[in-house]
């Protein structure tokens, strides 16, 4: 029958679609149940491209206003914040056309509107044109995540989310982010930069508190210089909007109660995995605070159901979601893919400066009984990033003393997004310390970094 399939996958973000994909390629007949209009889920159109569009265009203006440190002046230098969206929404569009050929090109059907499990074996879909129910061998579940609000801050005009700040109509004069995770610093690097007065305030300690402490110290130095002023350790009591501003209360770290008023209050306190009304209780899938439970192959309670992304208790990463989507069908179809090891997961925030890493960081080493070494060089004595003017910044590589295990590498500093991949490389493939050390870098680059970080951790530092 037309409606009976070996896979339907609910939910078209980099989990989903990825997943649909792979099934496909392997021979599976393969639905896919979406319910926004346009393919790629929150990543596409409400999170990693959009965000990094906005990003890249703060960097071009930084890289413009800051020519002249290098002879090349320019002056009458604007934004058209208009322009800049269009921009934002040129690459969302392509890209949501990228899935959808994609989808094509598999002979994957594609079925627009709510999706829910009737049981184990169907799926209903609502907000077509008429409602349906397709059957299927095996069922992924890749529903994604929703932002999380304040119970004393409910979003409006002046209160925004991450969902919602992507649509302003101009660049606010001042904007207050109650969250210095990693979507609240990304936020502020990009309206920073842009001109706003922008202020973060974060309950923890210290910003990026998923990152090493080193790293996240350096990026608040780099940030403040920048025009950003922080607040830790600090209590939200209240959250309010008058007609033309919004104002944030809270308490600092020594029991003293201050007020911020902006334009904006931008709230940035984590996600929530989409599991409500999924109709899980017409099932044997468990949740624990509501997120599905599934075990290393992603399979939950249901043997045929299968759970990924953002609805799992697994990083918020749409590169994890897509590697999760890949193993669970390798699985289903009854291949025998390793689960991830998610300490090895690679990280990334896309501020000015960037911060990536992946691995364990130096407390958590600690905390789990290694012997470490530290090897750590720093980007004021790199060629490349004195060419590019951006020699703030470090790699710092954790490792094992005795055996030269790489259990964690941190970067913050120029194309730390990029010039991650080789340690990650090096340690899901096992590679020693030694043999990175070991291995000729190309000068006058970035990634030399990683080699004298590693020259560092085996005492052969050169020019640290």
């Amino acid at each position: 029958m037309a409606n009976h399939y070996d896979l339907v996958v609910i939910g078209a973000g980099p989990g989903g679609y990825v997943a649909a994909a792979r099934g496909a390629s392997m021979g599976l007949k393969t639905a896919i149940v979406e319910k926004d209009p346009a393919l790629g889920g929150t990543c596409l159109h409400r999170g990693c491209i959009p965000t990094k569009a906005l990003l890249h265009a703060a960097d071009t203006y930084d890289e413009i206003k800051h020519g002249a440190r290098i002879g090349i002046k320019a002056s009458g230098v604007e934004i058209d914040w208009g322009e800049v969206q269009k921009y934002k929404e040129r690459v969302v569009s392509s890209n949501a056309g990228g899935v959808s050929h994609l989808m094509k090109s598999k002979k994957i059907d594609v079925f627009h509107g709510v999706g829910r499990l009737k049981d184990k074996n169907t799926v209903e879909i609502s907000g077509e044109k008429e409602a349906k129910s397709i059957k299927s061998k095996f069922i992924v579940l890749a529903v994604g995540s929703t932002p999380k609000n304040l119970p004393m801050a409910e979003p409006n005009s002046r209160i925004l989310n991450s969902d919602t700040i992507l649509g302003l109509k101009k660049i606010p004069g001042s904007l207050t982010i109650v969250g210095g995770g990693v979507i609240g610093i990304e936020f502020a690097s990009i309206f920073a930069r842009f001109g706003s007065k922008v202020k973060v305030i974060e309950a923890l300690p210290r910003i990026l508190a998923t990152a090493d402490a080193d790293c996240s110290k350096e990026l608040r130095l780099q940030l403040e210089k920048q025009g950003v002023t922080f607040h830790v350790d600090a209590k939200i009591e209240k959250v309010s909007n008058k007609s033309d501003q919004a104002h944030v209360i809270f308490s600092e770290a020594d029991g003293s109660s201050v007020q911020v008023d902006s334009d904006y209050v931008l709230v940035s306190v984590g996600r929530a995995p989409l599991t409500e009304n999924l109709g899980l209780e017409t099932t044997n899938i468990k949740r624990e605070r509501g997120y599905i439970g599934v075990d290393g192959h992603l399979r939950t309670d249901e043997p045929n159901i299968y759970a990924i992304g953002d609805c799992i208790n697994t990083p918020w990463l749409a590169h994890v979601a897509s590697k999760e989507g890949i193993i669970a069908v390798e699985h289903l179809a009854g291949l025998k893919p390793s689960p991830l090891n998610y300490d090895h997961t690679p990280c990334c925030v896309y501020s000015e400066p960037p911060v990536a890493w992946a691995g364990l960081t130096e407390e958590q080493a600690k905390e789990r009984g290694h012997d470490i070494k530290i090897g750590k060089f720093d980007f004021a004595r790199n060629a490349k990033a004195s060419i590019l003017q951006k020699n703030r910044g470090f790699v710092k590589f954790i490792t094992d003393k005795k055996y030269g295990e790489i259990l964690g590498v941190h970067i913050i500093g120029p194309e730390a997004t990029e010039i991650l991949a080789e340690p990650a490389f090096a340690m899901q493939t096992e590679a020693t310390i030694d043999q990175i050390a070991d291995t000729v870098h190309a000068h006058p680059t970035l990634y030399e970094s990683i080699y004298e970080a590693a020259l560092s951790a085996v005492d052969k530092p050169i020019h640290g």
